[in-house]
C-alpha cells in the first residue's frame, strides 16, 4: 500500500507544533535552569488550542444554519409577496390604484429589511470566523513580545573584557557559547510564532486577517534581526557565521 503524497506547498499545523515540541525540548536540555522553555511549551500550547481543535465543525455548522435561515427568510418573503398581490387583484374597488401604491411601498421596505438580515446572516459565519482569528492572533503577537523581553537584556556587551558593570547592572550568568545558543533559541522561536501565523493565512481570504499575519511576520522578522545582530558582537564569534546559524534551522542541539 503507498504512502498518502504529502502536500509541499502548505503549512502543516501538526508539523510546526511538532518543531516547537522538539525546540522546547532542547531549550530544557541545555537551560534546565531557564524559562525560556515554558515561553516555547506555550507556544505549543497556543496552536494546539488555537488551529488543532475541531473548530471547522462548528463553522460548518454556523454557516449551514446561516444558510438555512436565509432560505428560510426569503421563502417567507415570496410567500408574503404573491398573497399581498393577490389579494390586491381580488379588490375591484375605485380606490384600487392608491392601494397599489401602497402595497408597492409595503413590498420595497419588505425587501429592504429582508435583505438586511439575509446580508447579516450570510456574513455571521465568517464575522465569528474572522473574530476567532483575530483574537488568536493578538496571543501570537504577545508571546512574540514574551520572547523579545527574554533576549531584551541578554546583552553581548557584557561579555566584554573592559566591561564595567554598574549597581544596577543585570547578570546574565552565561558564557558566550551559552548566550550564542539562548540568542539562538529565541530567534528560532520567533520563526516559528511567523510560522504558525501564517497557518491563519492558509485558511483565511479575510483581508483583516491577511494583514494581521504580514504584521506579525514583519513583527517576528523584525526581532529575529535584531537578535542576530547581538549574535555577531559575541566574542569570538566571525560575522559570517550569521549567514548560516545552525539553531535557527531547528537542527541544531
Amino acid at each position: 500500500m503507498s504512502a498518502e503524497p504529502r502536500d509541499y506547498q502548505r503549512l502543516d499545523a501538526l508539523a510546526v507544533q511538532a518543531t516547537v515540541d522538539r525546540l522546547t525540548q532542547r531549550i530544557r536540555a541545555r537551560f534546565p535552569d531557564r524559562n525560556l522553555s515554558e515561553v516555547s511549551q506555550s507556544l505549543s500550547g497556543a496552536i494546539d488550542e488555537l488551529l488543532l481543535r475541531p473548530r471547522a465543525r462548528w463553522y460548518a455548522s454556523l454557516r449551514v444554519a446561516s444558510r438555512v435561515a436565509v432560505v428560510g427568510l426569503i421563502a417567507v418573503l415570496l410567500i408574503a409577496l404573491v398573497v399581498l398581490i393577490g389579494q390586491a387583484a381580488d379588490d375591484q374597488q375605485p380606490g384600487s390604484v392608491w392601494q397599489w401604491v401602497q402595497i408597492v411601498e409595503s413590498v420595497i421596505n419588505d425587501i429592504v429589511f429582508v435583505s438586511i438580515a439575509v446580508f447579516f446572516l450570510w456574513q455571521l459565519p465568517l464575522r465569528w470566523e474572522r473574530a476567532h482569528d483575530l483574537a488568536a492572533l493578538h496571543k501570537l503577537r504577545s508571546l512574540a513580545h514574551v520572547i523579545d523581553m527574554h533576549q531584551l537584556t541578554k546583552d553581548p556587551d557584557r561579555l566584554r573584557s573592559d566591561f564595567r558593570p554598574t549597581s544596577q547592572s543585570v547578570d546574565i550568568h552565561m558564557t558566550a557559547g551559552e548566550l550564542s545558543n539562548y540568542l539562538d533559541y529565541c530567534s528560532e522561536m520567533l520563526s516559528l510564532v511567523g510560522k504558525t501565523a501564517a497557518l491563519f493565512a492558509e485558511h483565511s481570504q479575510d483581508n483583516t486577517v491577511l494583514q494581521t499575519v504580514d504584521s506579525i511576520e514583519d513583527l517576528t522578522s523584525g526581532m529575529g534581526r535584531e537578535i542576530w545582530q547581538k549574535i555577531a558582537l559575541l566574542p569570538g564569534r566571525h560575522p559570517r557565521e550569521i549567514d548560516a546559524p545552525s539553531e535557527a534551522t531547528g537542527y541544531g542541539a
